[in-house]
């Protein structure tokens, strides 16, 4: 080699040394140039676990890399140990089990967040007990305030349905309105009937009822569209209380590992469609531009306002920000089982006049979906009896035959009590079956002399018939209706125990394990068109996961027994 060859190798290799030293080149334009030399590295790894995907291509893995609140790496330790370095939070699971975050398919956010500053009557199973905090509100409250609360329920006590004459010695000076567990009834004392002008000679409204007593006397308690009499009369609850409400509400969501909602808002048949559109622009806007979202929510609204979220929706898309999403529109076709307005083909056992309540006009729920589905917004539709659910399939099935064939994700919320047959259908149009099994627990002590035996065990709570069907099962809790707590929920779909019972309740309808997750994860993500994002523990997906206290895959799976150890949304712990 001569010298003039040996000085332009030498000068090669020197600039090629400085060229791969360099940590970064950088354009003018202060853009990355197209290629870097510097490895990815996650903010976070988790190492030494079991966690559970919900991600069919790959179940389990023991070691997951997060970085920017996604998802970037899933698998054993070798395959993500490279992505740790300076500055990587590393966590040692200890064998704990991780999986998704909770997705709570139906949920009323603010409501629960309210009622925890109300009088709290969940779990109340005597009329003794029910009286004493009712007084206790009185005694804590300025003479003419309303007394308002809920989460009664008179199954618990016996059956026998609150009266004026329980609580008007206690409430001289104060109004008093409690919602029943389920959101379908009301009750008042004497002085709320007054003030809402409900006497003898007033008349059930459309799709409600004014119960009396044998003479004719009003007894204080409104069924569906009847509450619709009262809450004009309840004073509005303030701007700022809503919004402490959805903070009280968030911040006890992620205790039990929920890291988004399905939430229908503070709409119940008789309550103004105004509710749910008030909370949008006054809170949740509010939260996420003062960055105090702690969950995502994926809002429902009233059916009525269809056009008005399509108009939203037409502005910024479906996706206003990583909290929160725009889902579809709400409507009801009956009541509840508990407030003996569930509709039914075959009348309630001890009410043989009683069918229950269509609480929607059929003409113009139809009208109203065929509007809102032609425009491409997702429906969702309350119906738990089983005359209230084949109305339902009626109606989806006629609009997919007007409209024609899409991706469009209908949903039946609760779907509880279903006629032979209805199952089928919801695998065969592609249905969602929204369902509580919580649900299950408060009613398994009134559903057979609602129903009787045979109707209660061959058409209730079908979840493994339901998947049977091939049908989207989705869980959630309804809370306040029921507590919001998918460890429990999830245990009561594999188990369906009654309280003081070892035994299941139609144990043929018992799931898994598996589907109970799924139905907690993925499949309520693709419930609410959110599966792209979340649901499982997928590279790419947003990173909210919890940590569970059990290291027993095995146990877990035959027990159901787990709590929550760590909560974590986008990657950050949330709680505790």
């Amino acid at each position: 080699m001569n010298s003039f060859h040996y000085i332009l190798l030498s000068t090669s290799i020197a600039l090629l040394a400085i060229f791969v030293s360099l940590p970064l080149l950088r354009l003018p334009n202060n853009n990355h140039f197209f290629f870097s030399w510097r490895p990815t590295i996650a903010d976070l790894v988790l190492s030494n676990g079991v966690i559970y995907t919900s991600d069919d291509s790959l179940p389990f893995a023991d070691s997951m890399a997060v970085r920017n609140g996604r998802i970037l790496r899933v698998g054993n330790y070798s395959h993500v140990k490279e992505l740790v370095g300076y500055g990587t939070k590393e966590l040692n699971l200890m064998g704990k089990i991780v999986v998704p975050g909770f997705i709570d398919s139906h949920v009323h956010l603010i409501p629960g967040g309210l009622q925890m500053s109300q009088v709290e009557l969940h779990g109340v199973n005597e009329r003794d007990e029910f009286v004493r905090r009712v007084k206790g509100a009185v005694r804590n409250s300025k003479p003419g305030s309303w007394i308002l609360g809920g989460g009664w329920n008179n199954d618990l006590w016996g059956g026998a349905l609150p009266m004026t004459s329980w609580v008007d010695d206690v409430t001289p000076q104060n109004p008093v309105w409690l919602s029943r567990m389920d959101g379908h009834m009301g009750f008042a004392n004497s002085l709320a009937l007054k003030l809402a002008g409900v006497t003898n000679s007033s008349e059930d409204p459309k799709g409600g009822t004014i119960m009396r007593t044998s003479t004719g006397e009003p007894t204080g308690l409104l069924v569906d569209s009847a509450m619709q009499i009262m809450l004009p009369c309840i004073p509005e609850v303030s701007v700022d209380e809503r919004r402490e409400a959805l903070l009280k509400a968030s911040n006890f969501a992620v205790t039990r590992g929920v890291t988004t909602v399905v939430d229908m808002g503070r709409y119940y048949p008789g309550t103004s469609v105004e509710f749910s559109w008030q909370d949008f622009s006054d809170v949740y806007q509010w939260a996420d531009a003062s960055g105090k979202m702690r969950i995502r929510v994926c809002l429902f609204f009233p059916l009525e306002i269809w056009s008005r979220l399509h108009d939203i929706i037409n502005k910024v898309g479906h996706a206003m920000s990583q909290w929160i999403y725009l889902g579809g529109a709400k409507a009801f076709a009956d009541g509840s089982l508990g407030s003996s307005s569930a509709l039914f083909y075959e009348p309630y056992v001890e009410e043989p006049e009683n069918y229950g309540l269509q609480v929607s006009d059929y003409e113009s729920l139809i009208n109203m979906t065929l509007a809102a589905d032609n425009y491409g917004l997702q429906v969702a539709i309350h119906a738990i009896g089983d005359k209230a659910n084949d109305l339902i399939l009626d109606m989806y099935d006629s609009v997919l035959t007007i409209n024609g064939m899409r991706d469009r994700r209908f949903r039946i919320e609760h779907a509880q009590h279903l006629a032979h047959g209805a199952s089928d259908r919801f695998g065969k149009l592609k249905i969602v079956a929204s369902v509580q099994p919580d649900h299950l627990l408060d009613d398994v002590e009134s559903i057979e002399k609602k129903l009787g035996l045979d109707r209660a065990q061959k058409e209730s709570y079908l979840f493994q018939t339901l998947l049977n069907s091939k049908a989207q099962l989705a869980f959630g809790s309804d809370w306040p209706v029921a507590d919001i707590n998918p460890l429990r929920s999830i245990r009561t779909a594999m188990k369906r125990i009654p309280p003081n019972s070892h035994d299941s309740w139609i144990p043929m309808e018992c799931v898994s394990l598996d589907d109970a997750l799924k139905a907690y994860t993925i499949s309520a993500a693709r419930a609410c068109f959110l599966d792209k994002d979340l649901g499982s523990l997928t590279p790419g997906k947003l990173a909210d996961f919890v940590i569970l206290s059990t290291d027993s895959w095995d146990d877990f799976a035959a027990e159901g027994y787990a709590s929550v150890e760590a909560t974590y949304v986008g990657g950050v712990q949330a709680y505790p």
